[in-house]
């Protein structure tokens, strides 16, 4: 089967089972299918490009999964997440485009400092420390993550860019592990949701795990609580803390920083222009 007739297949069976991105889905599995890109897949649209069997019928079982609404990314094994490709799979919180504005508030803040001293605390699948690892000048990195579930990714992800890679409650981090107020920049995407606010995609709800999305407590900020007051601790004077939350948080995760002690409490947008983080910086002594 050509390529264009396979992809069109598959976007109109993607499209009636109301996955949110039927054409890019398909293209994405396709280029997953040939080991290309996306690029590619279209390329051989136009030139006219077949299948051969094998590819063809392991293109069609990925379809109806993904039909069946299992995350596209648990199907390739991968998400892309700024200049990186990142291991995901069942049991670890998919990276999403808009904490990719997170990392480059700390970017931003670090600038051509060599050296800098790094933790992403409730590192998940690694996606924050990877970035910063890569980007940064000669930093030094630490990922904290509790779950047994998303360790192994995040030191797939990780250790390779050389991050130190710590398995624990990033609410109460060892000292020894980690020196307390030797910290540049803390940034943390934590579980905030409400626990009666339910994600309505269905690849959130079903797939994501739960300890990565809920942050307990009535208003879901109980852990980034914790998370704020262990960013404190760890951080230097005039260090930064950044915060990923949802957008209707904005005002309690600024009231959570200033309550914690955090100084110039500012809020950020990510690229859509919604209220996605905020960030806070240790007092200087």
């Amino acid at each position: 089967m050509k390529f264009a007739e396979a992809r069109a297949n598959a976007e109109q069976v993607l499209a009636a089972a109301a996955v949110p991105t039927p054409r890019v889905d398909a293209e994405l599995l396709l280029a997953y299918v040939i080991d290309a890109d996306r690029s590619a897949v279209q390329l051989g649209e136009l030139l006219g490009r077949e299948l051969a069997a094998q590819q063809h019928q392991h293109f069609s079982e990925l379809v109806t999964r993904r039909a069946a609404r299992i995350p596209l990314q648990h199907l390739t094994g991968q998400a892309h997440f700024r200049q990186l490709t990142l291991a995901v799979g069942p049991g670890v919180f998919i990276p999403r485009p808009e904490t990719e504005s997170v990392v480059q508030i700390g970017l931003d803040f670090i600038g051509a400092q060599q050296g800098a001293r790094v933790v992403d605390l409730c590192s998940g699948s690694g996606a924050i420390a990877a970035a910063l690892a890569t980007e940064l000048q000669a930093p030094q990195v630490w990922a904290v993550e509790l779950s047994e579930d998303a360790i192994g990714y995040t030191r797939i992800n990780c250790e390779p860019h050389g991050v130190t890679v710590l398995q624990g409650d990033a609410g109460a981090v060892d000292p020894a592990l980690i020196e307390p107020g030797s910290i540049d920049l803390v940034v943390s995407n934590p579980p905030y949701i409400p626990p009666n606010a339910v994600p309505r995609e269905i690849e959130v709800k079903d797939h994501d795990p739960p300890l990565a999305l809920y942050g307990l407590g009535t208003d879901g900020l109980q852990v980034p609580r914790a998370v704020a007051a262990q960013a404190l601790r760890l951080l230097k004077p005039g260090g930064l803390f950044v915060m990923e939350h949802a957008e209707v948080q904005e005002h309690p995760a600024a009231q959570l920083l200033d309550m914690v002690g955090f100084e110039k409490v500012t809020g950020h947008l990510d690229l859509t222009g919604r209220p996605r983080a905020t960030s806070g910086l240790a007092p200087k002594k």
